[in-house]
């Protein structure tokens, strides 16, 4: 009996997991574009040594996403634990990439040891005979 509850209940739910599994591509879909663009932000800021965390920004960012979620019904405690985890995700992106920029610029202001070449020997010059 319990088997057929348990089927019973996946197929009246099958067409929500469905759905719900659709939503979850196109938001992990998002997610990527947004950290493409985090990326991007993240040169701008190693060119110009901005740090990664700006806390006006980030209470912004939080605070729109608060207002935007209300307009959805989306409880404003669970978008700021949500962005709170995103903005600390993309801080840490760009301080990964920030030490990858000084690890290559580092590495390119070494100079790369000479190369010790034998002297040729001077061509000595034939007496005429």
């Amino acid at each position: 009996m319990k088997d057929d509850n348990q089927a019973f209940i996946a197929k009246k739910l099958k067409p929500f997991r469905k759905e719900i599994d659709k939503l979850d591509a196109e938001l992990m879909k998002l997610l990527g574009k947004r950290f493409g663009i985090v990326r991007k932000v993240a040169k701008v800021k190693i060119e110009h040594d901005i740090p990664s965390f700006l806390g006006g920004r980030v209470d912004e960012v939080r605070e729109n996403a608060v207002a935007h979620g209300l307009k959805y019904g989306i409880d404003p405690q669970f978008v700021r634990t949500m962005y709170t985890l995103m903005i600390y995700q993309s801080c840490a992106l760009e301080d990964s990439l920030k030490h990858e920029a000084k690890q290559k610029a580092s590495g390119k202001k070494k100079k790369a040891p000479e190369k010790k070449t034998a002297k040729k020997p001077a061509a000595r010059k034939r007496k005429s005979a």
